[in-house]
């Protein structure tokens, strides 16, 4: 993959990564989209800085668009990031789009986020904890969830978001294709790696 018109992708997202100066990919970009879009589980080794949010969000968003059925979900550890992610990948929509968004983070009313969720966005990014009060209230459905990424795992291990992200991928389909990206591959991640990714492809790259 040389550059992202290789790709296949829609005409309107092409147009919008033209528009964000997405002209030439970067190395975590030209490794992972081609595998992301092959439908392989990813576990990626790199750092803010590197891309990443553009290779597990151009692929999500190509999905979107070429599909009518199906759903991302993106787990951040910390809301500034999950903010920072939704903003990345909502620019990838037009306007006029009808793929509806949803952003689920502490510190914001649970009314203006139930709003949201009654247009049925089919993509959602969040973080663990208000994912799960979500679930437990259940006002959010990630029953058709096929695309999920977690995004900084290593750091929501350190935070003792571990259970959380368990008990959202018990509830999502096992068919789903999963997205791991992590600055650093601790042990634990290694067990979580192998409960819930499928013949995982490494993709690893240093900080530009």
């Amino acid at each position: 993959m040389e550059n992202f018109q290789s790709l296949g992708l829609p005409e309107a997202l092409m147009h919008k990564l033209e528009h964000l100066g997405f002209n030439k990919p970067t190395p975590i970009q030209k490794q992972a989209i081609p595998l992301v879009m092959q439908g392989r589980d990813i576990l990626g080794s790199a750092q803010t800085g590197t891309g990443k949010t553009g290779a597990f969000g151009i692929p999500a968003i190509h999905k979107l668009l070429t599909s009518k059925t199906g759903g991302v979900l993106i787990i951040t550890p910390t809301r500034e990031l999950a903010a920072q992610v939704h903003e990345s990948l909502t620019a990838f929509l037009a306007k006029q789009s009808s793929v509806k968004s949803a952003l689920l983070i502490g510190g914001e009313p649970m009314g203006k986020q139930l709003n949201r969720l009654k247009a049925k966005p089919r993509l959602i990014v969040g973080t663990p904890g208000r994912l799960n009060d979500h679930l437990r209230n259940k006002t959010v459905d990630l029953s058709q969830t096929d695309y999920l990424v977690l995004d900084e795992t290593d750091r929501m291990l350190d935070m003792g978001f571990i259970p959380d992200i368990e008990r959202i991928f018990e509830i999502t389909p096992f068919t789903r294709q999963v997205l791991f990206f992590s600055a650093t591959m601790p042990p634990e991640i290694t067990r979580i790696v192998q409960t819930f990714l499928h013949n995982p492809v490494r993709v690893e790259v240093a900080r530009q």
